[in-house]
C-alpha cells in the first residue's frame, strides 16, 4: 500500500472515532418540541393519550396520534401524576440509559488519543513524509532510492567526452549481465569504483548508464543523507542499504559526494564526529568485511579525493579509482552533439568550432550552453538556433550579460576601442599567439570592452615564446592609450593586465624556469602554508633579483608591443573607427583591417535564418572549419 493511501486510511479512521463520540453524547433535536406550560395544558384539555416518561425528558402521544417531545423543570411538581391520571392519560417509565464502560473510556481517551494522533502525524511528516520506509520507525532505515533495470533509460550512448573512463567501468557491465566469464577464470571483478573528476563532469551520469547497460536495480544516495546528529543512526543506515542491495543482487549502490561521510577518522572530538567515524566504519565492514555482498558493486563520487580516509581507498574496498576528466575537444564536440539532438541548428552552426572555443567547459557547462543558446533564439522568435545564439549565450556564461543599460560617453567609448584594437593587433602581429577572434566595446561584467581569441586546438603547456607574446598583448591596449592620448591620459583599465602580465612574468622566474639568469629552481612555497603570505626560502638579495628580472621581461614585452602599434598605427585608428561604427567585429572584419582593406559588414543573421534552413537537412549539424569562437579574453 502506497504512503498516500495509507494516510487516507489513518484520517478516515479518525473521522469515523470522532463522529460516533459526537453522535453518542451529543443532545438530540426533534422538530416537534414543546414547553412544560403547554404539554400541562394538553393534558388538562385531555389532547393527551399516552406519556414516557425518562427522568427530566418526557415523550408523549396525542388524541390524533402526533408526538411531541418536552422537559420536565429541574423541580418537585408532585401534582404531575395526579393529572395524568384524573385525565386517563396513560403512563409509561423508562429506565435511565447509563453510558457504556466502552463509551466511558473511549470519552476519557479521546483527547490522549488525539494528542498522540498528531503527534504521529507530524513525526511521520519530518521523516520522510508518510509511512512506509519514511515513518517514526524507520529512523534507521537507508533513504537510497531504488530504480530497477526497467526504470533506468540512461545508457553509454548518452554520455560523451569521457571514453576512457567509459572504458574502466565497461566490464563492470558485462560481469552484471554475465558473471560466470569471469569467474570461469578466476578473476573477481572491483567491489567498489571510486569516479573522481571535477564537477559537472558526469560523474552520477556514468553510474547511471553503467546499470542502464546492465539492466540491474540501481541504488542512489548521497553520502550526506547517512549522517545525522543521533550517534549511530548512520550506521543503521548503512547496514540496512547492504541488507536490501543484497536482496536485489546483483545490483549498484551509488554514493554520490562520499566525501560526505569517508573524511578521515580522529580529525575532531563531539557527537557530529563521533556519529560520522561510526558510519564510516560501518561502511568500511560493509564493503570488505566477514560477511560478502558479492554481486553489489558500490561506485562512489567526489570531487574531494584528498580528503577520503585511507582505509577508504585500499584495494578490497575501492579497488579502482576512474579520473572523470574534463573533456578535450574531441569530447567536447561529441557532448555538444548529445545535448543538441533536439535542438534545430542552423546549417551555419558548427559544433566542431563550438568545441574548439571552449576549453576548460564540463560536460554540465556545455549543456548550460546549448540550453542558453535555444533560449536566445526563442525570444528572437527564430525557427533555427544559429551561430550567434552560441556566441551570445558563451559570452554570457564566460563574462556575464550585456551591460545595456549602461551609459558611456563618446570619449571613453573611443578610448574602450582603442585599448580594444591595441590588444587584437598585437595579438595578429606576435608569434605563436592563439588568432582573435571578436573584439566588442560592448560592456559585460566588470569589463567595459572584451577581446576574445580562439585556441586552434586544446593547449596542456606553454614555451617561452607564447607566453611573451602573451605579455606582448596584454600590454597592446595601455599602450594604444598611451599613443593616442600621451602618458597623461593613459586610464586605470589596464590594471587588469598588469596584473595578469606581472604574474605571469613572475611565474617565469621563480616556477617556470624560464630566466637563464634565475635558472630552473623554484623560489618561494605555497603562500597557504606561510602565515601571512610571502615567500621565505631565500635571500632579500635573491628577492632583489627576482624583482629585476620580472621587470626585465616586462619592459621588454612593453617595448616590442609598443613599436609593432607605432609601425601599424593606421590600422589601429582604422579599428577604432570600425568597432565605433559596428560596437562588435568578428575574425573577418579583423582580417580586412589587418589586410588595409575596407570592412565587410557583420552577418544578417535574421535575414539568414529567413532564408536558409527551411528544409530538413538545414537542422542538421554541419561542421565547418570557420574560426567563430574562443575563449580566451583580454579585457579593459
Amino acid at each position: 500500500m502506497s504512503d498516500l493511501a495509507k494516510n487516507f486510511v489513518v484520517w478516515i479512521i479518525l473521522a469515523a472515532i470522532l463522529m460516533f463520540v459526537f453522535n453518542s453524547f451529543s443532545p438530540e433535536t426533534e422538530q416537534n418540541d414543546i414547553d412544560y406550560s403547554a404539554f400541562l395544558s394538553e393534558v388538562r384539555n385531555d389532547r393527551v393519550s399516552e406519556v414516557t416518561i425518562a427522568d427530566l425528558i418526557i415523550h408523549g402521544e396525542r388524541n390524533d396520534g402526533s408526538d411531541f417531545r418536552t422537559v420536565r423543570p429541574n423541580v418537585q411538581d408532585p401534582k404531575l401524576m395526579d393529572d395524568l391520571v384524573n385525565h386517563n392519560v396513560r403512563i409509561v417509565g423508562k429506565e435511565r440509559e447509563e453510558p457504556s464502560l466502552f463509551s466511558q473510556l473511549l470519552v476519557a481517551a479521546f483527547p490522549i488519543l488525539l494528542i498522540l494522533a498528531i503527534f504521529v502525524f507530524f513525526m511521520r511528516q519530518m521523516q520522510g513524509g508518510g509511512g512506509g520506509r519514511g515513518g517514526p520507525m524507520s529512523f534507521g532505515k537507508s533513504k537510497a532510492k531504488l530504480l530497477t533495470g526497467d526504470q533506468i533509460n540512461t545508457t553509454f550512448a548518452d554520455v560523451a567526452g569521457v571514453d576512457e573512463a567509459k572504458e574502466d567501468v565497461s566490464e563492470l557491465v558485462e560481469f552484471l549481465s554475465d558473471p560466470g566469464k569471469f569467474q570461469r577464470l578466476g578473476g573477481r571483478i572491483p567491489k567498489g569504483v571510486l569516479m573522481v573528476g571535477p564537477p559537472g563532469t558526469g560523474k552520477t551520469l556514468l553510474a547511471k548508464a553503467i546499470a542502464g547497460e546492465a539492466k540491474v536495480p540501481f541504488f542512489s544516495i548521497s553520502g550526506s543523507d547517512f549522517v545525522e546528529m543521533f550517534v549511530g543512526v548512520g550506521a543503521s543506515r548503512v547496514r540496512d542499504m547492504f541488507e536490501q542491495a543484497k536482496k536485489q543482487s546483483p545490483c549498484i549502490i551509488f554514493i554520490d559526494e562520499i566525501d560526505a561521510v569517508g573524511r578521515h577518522r580522529g580529525g575532531g572530538y563531539g557527537g557530529g564526529n563521533d556519529e560520522r567515524e561510526q558510519t564510516l566504519n560501518q561502511l568500511l565492514v560493509e564493503m570488505d568485511g566477514f560477511e560478502g555482498n558479492e554481486g553489489v558493486i558500490v561506485i562512489a563520487a567526489t570531487n574531494r579525493p584528498d580528503v577520503l580516509d585511507k582505509a577508504l581507498l585500499r584495494p578490497g574496498r575501492f579497488d579502482r579509482q576512474v579520473y572523470v576528466s574534463l573533456p578535450d575537444i574531441r569530447g567536447r564536440e561529441h557532448i555538444l552533439k548529445v545535448h543538441s539532438r533536439k535542438v534545430p541548428l542552423h546549417e551555419s552552426v558548427s559544433l566542431s568550432v563550438l568545441a574548439r572555443g571552449t576549453p576548460g567547459f564540463s560536460g554540465a557547462d556545455l549543456a548550460n550552453l546549448v540550453n542558453e543558446a535555444a533560449l536566445f533564439s526563442a525570444r528572437a522568435n527564430r525557427r533555427f538556433v544559429t551561430m550567434e545564439e552560441f556566441e551570445k549565450a558563451r559570452d554570457k556564461i564566460m563574462m556575464g550579460a550585456e551591460r545595456k543599460s549602461m551609459v558611456m560617453s563618446e570619449k571613453e567609448k573611443i578610448n574602450t576601442a582603442y585599448h580594444e584594437a591595441g590588444h587584437a593587433i598585437i595579438g595578429r602581429l606576435v608569434p605563436q599567439h592563439d588568432p582573435v577572434h571578436k573584439v566588442t566595446i560592448i560592456p559585460r561584467g566588470r569589463a567595459l570592452g572584451v577581446t576574445q581569441y580562439l585556441p586552434e586546438e586544446d593547449r596542456y603547456s606553454m614555451n617561452r615564446i607564447q607566453l611573451f607574446s602573451q605579455l606582448c598583448s596584454l600590454f597592446g591596449g595601455r599602450i594604444a592609450e598611451e599613443i593616442v592620448g600621451g602618458f597623461d591620459n593613459v586610464t586605470t583599465g589596464a590594471s587588469n593586465d598588469i596584473e595578469r602580465a606581472t604574474q605571469m612574468a613572475r611565474n617565469m622566474v621563480t616556477k617556470w624556469g624560464l630566466n637563464q639568469k634565475m635558472g630552473p629552481v623554484l623560489y618561494g612555497e605555497d603562500e597557504s602554508q606561510v602565515p601571512g603570505g610571502g615567500n621565505t626560502h631565500y635571500s632579500e638579495d635573491t628577492s632583489r633579483e627576482i624583482d629585476q628580472e620580472v621587470r626585465i621581461i616586462l619592459d621588454e614585452a612593453y617595448k616590442k608591443a609598443s613599436k609593432l602599434l607605432d609601425e601599424n598605427k593606421d590600422i589601429l585608428d582604422s579599428m577604432k573607427d570600425a568597432l565605433i561604427e559596428y560596437e562588435t567585429i568578428d575574425a573577418d572584419q579583423v582580417d580586412d583591417l589587418m589586410n588595409r582593406k575596407a570592412v565587410r559588414k557583420p552577418k544578417d543573421w535574421d535575414k539568414t535564418d529567413k532564408d536558409g534552413g527551411s528544409s530538413k537537412e538545414d537542422k542538421k549539424n554541419v561542421t565547418n572549419n570557420d574560426p567563430e569562437i574562443g575563449p580566451a579574453v583580454e579585457e579593459i
